[in-house]
Parts: structure tokens; sequence; C-alpha cells
């Protein structure tokens, strides 16, 4: 059978190169759903460092924790997690305009058409107000408030967290529950000498792991997807040319708030991730227009605290394997690729990828139908997020530096081109079934940077006038009240999760 089952070898032992957040991710996982079934082993270098800068995240960790069995306040109190209900967008569109890209549904649905028709032909009729009015997530967040439900309905939220502290109660988690943890650098990769997969990692102790299935969490080299399988790098750094950031962590100025903030500059932008004990800052920049000199002496001079760490500097390319199985190897994180660190999209395609796997695991062989299909989906999802996070680069009015007027001017993909059209026409946004964006999504960030439909539904026209203002101002006045319940952020923080760093 060759490459399709490697001579019918069942898979049984898994081996995963490298730790941090992609690898105890990936550990804890197998182990929590195919603990039974499989021999988990991972192999980490207390000497190799990770980049562990991972520390905002989008809702789906929450059903991620859900999936392991994670106690929520227990995670956060032990980590020094704050909660994110968004992004705060600043000098994105022109500079000293804000827009907040929230987690929430805005408005009610209607059967008919998305809630943002009904609020346009409102803003044509000269009422509406703003549209954030509509949406608790985002009232809340623009007020400091938090709590996790709302009269029983959960909020839509997700984490900042500490990303070195994660990956060590992972693995604490990982290593209780049966994963074997191997300390060593891999030193030698031994393939099938017909088939070229994968069959076993040698250290540089001169132990060998054998392993049936593995997956490479080595970062952005890909030691075994890359540099012994040669699979290939798709290049997305003509639509994404930022390629580096400085990161720093300093100590808290004053109370979590429950926000993302991501504040442009002329060649980039920066990031601020309140935790309960400290912040997590960040310079992203493309070197081709700031030296790294320049982006270092910006991040110093943008911090408000203290700092607790020395500036560090990463470097990245933004793009995606071309496949992320390949033969018997699975990329997990940054070995699979990059989408920039804008949307927060990295620890979800960790775990994303870990989950695809374990509902298609190839317990009786690798067969092709199966590759082809997880890297078909992971390569929809990983380009639909790529489209979302160019949209906030090319679509700005700003034109103050070289760097933003390239990123106006560049030809963009097909596919966001035609999403924009269908904005811009006839105000169509959608949700592909690999979209991992709303609806909700991408009108907040098409309208937060400046785009306006020149049309709208016209089942929005429906309503008489009055109707249509009285309902809406119900709904608004219904969203104000609900937010007015709810305890400020840092005092929920105390409440539910204190930290004791904090």
């Amino acid at each position: 059978m060759g490459e399709a089952t490697r001579n019918g070898q069942a898979v049984r032992r898994v081996v995963i190169a490298g730790g941090g957040t992609a690898g105890w991710v990936a550990a804890a996982a197998l182990v929590r759903h195919l603990g039974s079934l499989i021999d988990i082993t991972l192999i980490e270098s207390d000497a190799i460092g990770t980049v562990g800068v991972g520390e905002s995240t989008i809702p789906t960790s929450r059903a991620f924790h859900k999936f392991l069995g994670i106690d929520e306040q227990s995670f956060m109190r032990a980590n020094g997690a704050s909660f994110k209900l968004g992004i705060s967008f600043e000098n994105w569109g022109q500079i000293g305009e804000r827009y907040f890209h929230s987690f929430g549904t805005t408005g009610q649905p209607t059967g008919l058409a998305d809630f943002h028709h009904y609020w346009l032909e409102a803003t044509a009729q000269g009422f509406g107000g703003p549209v954030g009015d509509y949406c608790v997530e985002y009232l809340a967040a623009q007020q400091g408030r938090f709590a996790t439900e709302l009269n029983g309905t959960p909020l839509s939220y997700a984490y900042h967290l500490d990303a070195t502290a994660y990956a060590r109660a992972l693995r604490q988690l990982s290593e209780k529950a049966g994963v074997r943890r191997v300390e060593g650098k891999i030193a030698a990769i031994e393939q099938d000498p017909d088939t070229g997969f994968l069959t076993a990692l040698g250290l540089s102790s001169g132990e060998r792991i054998e392993g049936d299935l593995f997956i490479d969490c080595t970062g952005f080299h890909g030691l075994l997807i890359e540099e012994t399988l040669k699979t290939g790098y798709e290049d997305w750094s003509a639509w994404l040319p930022t390629n580096s950031a400085w990161v720093v962590q300093t100590e808290s100025t004053g109370p979590a708030l429950p926000y993302t903030r991501a504040i442009a500059h002329e060649a980039g932008w920066r990031w601020r991730i309140p935790l309960q004990h400290r912040v997590g800052n960040g310079l992203v920049y493309c070197n081709g227009f700031l030296s790294d000199e320049e982006a270092r002496a910006k991040l110093v001079d943008s911090i408000d605290g203290a700092p607790v760490t020395e500036p560090r500097l990463i470097r990245y390319v933004s793009g995606r394997r071309k496949k992320s199985w390949n033969k018997n190897c699975i990329a997990l994180g940054l070995s699979s690729g990059f989408v920039e660190p804008l949307e927060s999209t990295s620890i979800h395609l960790i775990k994303i990828g870990i989950t695809r796997l374990i509902h298609a695991f190839p317990f009786d062989g690798v067969t092709p139908a199966l590759t082809e299909r997880y890297n078909g989906v992971a390569r929809a999802e990983m380009e639909h997020i790529r489209d979302f996070i160019i949209l906030h680069y090319h679509l700005t009015q700003r034109t103050d530096s070289p760097f933003w007027r390239r990123m106006r001017a560049m030809e963009i993909p097909q596919s966001l081109a035609q999403r924009m059209a269908l904005f811009e026409q006839n105000a169509i946004a959608y949700q592909d079934s690999d979209d991992l964006f709303r609806v909700d999504s991408w009108v907040q960030v098409l309208m937060g940077q400046g785009m306006r439909p020149r049309a709208h539904n016209p089942l929005a026209r429906l309503a008489p006038p009055d109707q249509l203002k009285r309902a809406l101002g119900d709904l608004r006045g219904n969203v104000a009240r609900c937010v007015a319940a709810l305890p400020p952020h840092a005092a929920f923080l105390d409440r539910y999760c204190a930290n004791e760093a904090a």
C-alpha cells in the first residue's frame, strides 16, 4: 500500500516533538480522549525556549476547556488570567479613530435579514444610535464591566492568559493522565526508506523514541514537517508584510480591562494584554519600514508600568505549510504556519487542529482520504482567517506613512475582494461552514474601518418607521439595563478567581 497505510501500520504510538502551548495542548487533548487506546510521548528540552507570547485567546478556548474537563475558576486563579470581550482597534481607519470588535451578537436575528440591515435602515431614517448599543459584550467592554453570565445566559468571552504558565498547567494535567515526557534535544530523524514515513526520533543523549504518528510542535522552523519532509511553505507576506515583533511584560498600573488593545503605528501595530498580575506588551512591525532599534524604542516608550522582563525580538513570516498533515506527521502551532497575531487566532488553530485529528484519528493507518480531508479543511480555515486579517490592513484611510500607503494600494486575494464588494454594494456579510469569524465580526470590522454600504436589504423597510424605532429603542434599553447590572471587571475577578500574585 506504500504511502497510503505504511504497509497497514496501525497507529498506537504517538510522539509529540516539542512542548510549549502547542505540544501540551496536543498531549492534554489526546490523553483525555484517546489515552486508553494510544501511548503518548512528548519530547522537549528545557534548554530550548518557546515563543510564549500567545496570551490573548478567542471564545473557542472555553469550549476546548470543557473538552478537556478544565475547571474555569481554578485555571484562571492559577494562571492569573483575566477575561476578554473583544479587541479595541485604535488608529486603524484613520489616526485618532477607534472601533471595537466584540465577541457578542449584535441585535436580534429576525429570520429575514441580519440585524445590521435594520440598523442601516434606522440610520438612514435618522435614528438607531451607535451599533454597539445593541450588543451586551460591546457595551460591557466600553464600561469595563463583566460577568460570565447574565440572567442565566453565558456571555461570549475569552481569556487573557500567561502562555508559559498555561503550558506548564497542561503539562501537569497531561503527565498525571499518563503522557510520558522525555527531556532532550532531537538530534536525528529516522524515516522508512520505502515510504518516507517517520519511524523514530533520536535524541542527543542517544535515546531513540519510536512512533507510528508524529506531531510537530517545534516552532517556526518545523523540524519534522519542513526540515525533514520538505513540505513547503506558502508565503503570505505580500499581503501581510509584518515580520517582526518586540515583546515585553510590565507591571500593572491599574485594574485589568476586559479587552485587548491593538494600536496601529506607522509600520504596524502594538498590543496591550492585561492579566491580573501583569500586562503583556508587544510591537508588531515590518522591518522593511521600521528598523529593529526604532521598533524597540517605540515599544519601550509606549509602555505604562515598569518592565518585568527584557524586551525580546521575534521574527516570523506569515503563511502556511502546503500540507498540515504530510505522511505520518501533523504540524500544529507555529510549525503549521502563522497568520500574524492581530486577531488572537494562534492558540485556536492549535486547538482546532488537535480536535480535528481526534475526530479523524488514523487508528488503522494513515490514508490519503484522511490526510486530504484534514489538509483541505485546515487550508480553508486558515485562508479565511488570512483574509480577515488582511481586511484590517487594506481597508484603511491612512496615508501618513509608506507602510499604510502600500497596504491601501496592494492587490488583495480574490476571496477577500468578493466579500468586500458584497458588503459595499449590498451590505451582505456571511459565515461559511469553515469560517471562524461570524457575520457580526465581519460587519464590525468592515464598518469600523469606514466602509458604508451603498444599499441594504429592502426587507428592512417593511416595518413602519415608528415600529422599527420602538423595537430598536426597546432593544437598546434592554442591553443598557443588562450591562448596568454587571459588576466591574476587576471586582468580578477578585470574587471569582483572584490570583495570589496579583
